[in-house]
């Protein structure tokens, strides 16, 4: 069938340029040392030419907080035009946006103040009354950083306030360049690196490449700023081509190549050697093999790692006549890890850890159940402020302290911990990291409120919804994993309740009205204080009522909701009604009364 299509279109299909619909946009690149400003030029003997002299009166307060002219850059652009502005960490886009409105003048608060009072009337209403106190500031200013350390909401209104005009500048890190269709005038990079790493060029082009968007605007231009020191290392960046792409299939190697084999044999795509060997040989990796790995062939590879995936425990080689016929079956608990899609990293990890839970199960709270579903990845990558360890350690029940109890953490090493005084008895890191992210997540669902959670634990707002959503997906990873293995059986019906739960992280009571789509916390809220407690209670409600007596919702919404709860209601009714008709039917292995009649002739 594919050498069909491809004939098809050899024949019958001209290629067409995109040029002829959509206009170049030209890209100019400029780099600034102190107050000069160069073109980027690859005729040029050192790949650049001046262009003029930034014109700026600064004073002197001014050139002691502004020693890269940002203002004197961003103001030649905004608030007409968009302004991105690349900073090398997420607290440096803090600093910045504040530093650059405290010199903006006033004039400034007048563009579009009617939509950024709508903005920050919509940011306190998606954060139940709290706003960041930078935004609070720079917002009216058309102002605003973006970066990892906002929650999703926040990020959605700022990019939909930008993209409308609203916002004129964000001050970002480099994750926005890779991810979000938010093009502009003017990029200036703040330094040629991301953190403390130096740009690589691929990083570099994504940046700049913000500027001057086909379709959007006509023009675009790039400033990177740099030092004297990093002229040579900028000099070599502009002017290198883009680093070579190669498969990361052997480095992320229990995300990639086990994952890979572990699939293709658990779906039956390959389940011999010959077989698996032929898939990778189409692989990039397998295209790359003898740039990569050149010292082995891409048959021992595969061995080799096949090899490795047996003494795991999670394939079994079978009993073949012939060595040239070698095949793989996945285990329980290979095929556990493969329905569950658990990183091969943890797999052995988490079935340890689930086994010991069997021996002492603490249910007097959620705690142990959530220290089960806390992402290990994230763990592996957490800092814990110890003094509040020891604070929110000190305020356990008997029952919460059994847990850390249980996984060896007690209230004594945190406190030596917290007074920096010498520990002689060893207790596994990440068991230790991960408890205190538990605790995060355990008093975020009996506060339900991201930002009082936030100040309590001195973490970004941000990172504790990632934390939240990556702890849900982990939950419901780990509830699958368990319905592969009889002996987790009774783990399967507190996870699913668990997972709900971290899902929609609301009181208990409001987790059903979530359920119906359209309907978020601030939603569930209201349709509870109005009466509607349950899904039965929606899907009988009249959509006129609703609008009524449901402030802000439109008759769209109403129908929807009504709609969805009448949907899920019907779903639930059927599953019930597929048990009631499996526990009437016969078995199948009943015996019939002509079986009877010849056993006893």
């Amino acid at each position: 069938m594919l050498k069909i299509y491809k004939s098809f279109f050899k024949r019958n299909v001209t290629p067409v340029s995109l040029d002829q619909y959509v206009p170049k946009v030209e890209l100019k690149e400029y780099l600034k040392i102190n107050d000069a400003i160069y073109e980027v030029d690859n005729k040029a003997e050192n790949g650049m030419t001046f262009s003029r002299l930034l014109n700026c009166q600064y004073s002197d307060t001014l050139k002691k907080m502004d020693p890269d002219h940002l203002v004197a850059l961003v103001t030649e652009v905004i608030p007409n035009y968009s302004c991105l502005v690349f900073c090398p960490t997420k607290k440096n886009c803090e600093n910045v946006a504040e530093m650059i409105c405290k010199f903006l003048s006033k004039e400034y608060l007048k563009h579009r103040e009617k939509e950024k009072h709508e903005l920050i009337k919509n940011l306190k209403s998606i954060s139940g009354g709290n706003v960041c106190p930078i935004l609070k500031r720079t917002v009216p200013f058309g102002v605003a950083y973006h970066h990892s350390g906002l929650t999703s909401d926040e990020r959605r209104l700022l990019e939909e306030a930008y993209s409308t005009g609203a916002l004129c500048l964000f001050t970002c890190t480099s994750t926005l360049a890779a991810g979000v269709n938010l093009p502009a005038r003017r990029v200036i990079l703040r330094a040629p690196y991301v953190a403390k790493e130096f740009l690589k060029r691929s990083q570099y082009k994504q940046m700049i490449g913000r500027a001057g968007r086909a379709g959007i605007d006509s023009v675009g231009e790039s400033v990177l700023i740099l030092q004297e020191k990093d002229k040579q290392q900028v000099s070599e960046l502009i002017s290198r081509p883009l680093e070579n792409c190669y498969s990361h299939l052997v480095q992320e190697f229990t995300k990639g190549i086990q994952t890979l084999f572990l699939s293709l044999i658990g779906l039956k795509i390959a389940t011999n050697l010959d077989d698996i060997c032929h898939f990778m040989g189409g692989t990039l990796f397998g295209v790359q093999q003898k740039i990569l790995l050149k010292e082995k062939s891409l048959r021992e590879i595969t061995v080799e790692w096949l090899r490795d995936l047996t003494e795991k425990g999670l394939l079994q080689k079978d009993v073949v006549d012939k060595p040239k016929d070698e095949s793989f079956h996945i285990t329980k608990l290979g095929r556990a890890s493969f329905k569950g899609t658990i990183d091969l990293a943890y797999c052995d990890i988490l079935y340890r850890d689930l086994k010991k839970g069997l021996e002492g199960l603490v249910l007097e709270s959620l705690l142990h159940l959530i220290y089960l579903t806390t992402p290990y990845d994230m763990a592996s990558q957490c800092v814990p402020d110890w003094m509040i360890y020891f604070r929110q350690f000190s305020q356990l029940s008997p029952a919460e302290q059994n847990v850390a109890a249980l996984l060896g953490v007690s209230e004594n090493f945190i406190g030596k911990k917290a007074s920096g005084q010498a520990i002689k008895k060893k207790v596994d890191k990440d068991i230790v990291n991960r408890l205190y992210l538990s605790f995060v997540l355990y008093t975020l669902l009996k506060e339900t409120n991201i930002w009082s959670v936030s100040e309590k634990f001195n973490m970004p707002r941000g990172y504790i919804q990632s934390l939240l959503a990556g702890a849900a997906s982990f939950s419901s990873c780990v509830l699958h994993f368990c319905e592969e293995l009889e002996e987790f059986w009774v783990y399967r019906a507190l996870l699913v309740e668990l997972t709900k739960k971290l899902t929609y992280c609301v009181k208990a009571e409001l987790i059903p009205l979530m359920e119906v789509t359209g309907v978020l916390e601030g939603r569930a809220k209201q349709l509870y204080n109005a009466g509607y407690k349950s899904l039965i209670h929606l899907a009988n409600a009249n959509p006129e009522v609703l609008i009524r007596t449901v402030d802000h919702l439109s008759r769209r919404q109403a129908k929807q909701i009504v709609s969805s709860a009448k949907m899920l209601l019907h779903e639930k009714a059927e599953a019930l009604q597929e048990e009631v008709e499996e526990l009437l039917r016969p078995p199948s292995d009943f015996p019939s009364v002509e079986a009877s009649s010849t056993e006893k002739a």
